[in-house]
């Protein structure tokens, strides 16, 4: 199934990241953390597809996607850029493996917190947020996405750690075995993992190490 919506707003979230809302075609469900193909309704942009994750809540009239864009080459994301209200995209089936399975810690490189904002977005809004937490490694403290709103959720923990900006007054530390052990501690909770795949087979191995059930541990396949 494909078809084509158009882009109803664009909201600036960071220097380089903004919320693109969408309509909803009739009848079309996902569950927080899914995610679709997405290419450009345009000539030459129609066959480049790019995975992006819903990030509004399921029973939104619209449809969100939180999309970083890349400005150092001409690709998808660059060209998404461009866009406003009225250019239109193609969304395809839905799909995706990162749901939630019970309270646990979310651990996210830089944009690969997208994936986690409409499951967490959805257990704030339904009182089943307490339990959780929030940990993402960005380069600089403004490449932060949605910090004042995930800081706002009552009952979320959130940690931010950098590694890139030694004048900013947060964590500065990279998230390897040492960390874990530091800031986590415990590893018969559930863990859910999403970032560059280099970044998440590191933490899955990390995690195994320290004594985590794999079955505990949730990723996109």
């Amino acid at each position: 199934m494909q078809t084509s919506v158009a882009i109803l707003e664009t909201i600036p979230v960071t220097h380089n990241v903004r919320h693109y809302r969408v309509e909803r075609p009739k009848g079309y469900q996902f569950t927080p953390g899914q995610a679709t193909k997405v290419s450009i309704d345009r000539e030459g942009w129609r066959e480049e597809k790019r995975p992006f994750t819903f990030t509004c809540l399921p029973d939104a009239a619209d449809l969100e996607f939180t999309i970083k864009s890349y400005f150092d080459h001409s690709g998808v994301t660059n060209e998404l850029w461009s866009l406003g209200a009225g250019d239109r995209l193609i969304l395809r089936d839905v799909w995706g493996t990162i749901q939630y399975r019970g309270p646990g810690t979310f651990i996210a490189g830089g944009a690969g917190v997208t994936p986690f904002i409409a499951i967490l977005r959805h257990l704030a809004a339904t009182g089943k947020i307490a339990g959780n937490r929030l940990i993402v490694s960005y380069r600089t403290e403004k490449d932060i996405i949605l910090r004042k709103e995930f800081e706002a959720m009552k009952g979320l923990d959130v940690l931010w750690t950098l590694t890139g900006d030694p004048k900013s007054a947060l964590l500065q530390e990279k998230i390897d075995g040492g960390f874990l052990r530091e800031h986590v501690g415990d590893f018969g909770q559930n863990f859910y993992l999403c970032g560059p795949d280099p970044m998440v087979e590191e933490l899955r191995g990390l995690l195994e190490a320290e004594g985590a059930d794999v079955a505990n541990v949730t990723w996109e396949r």
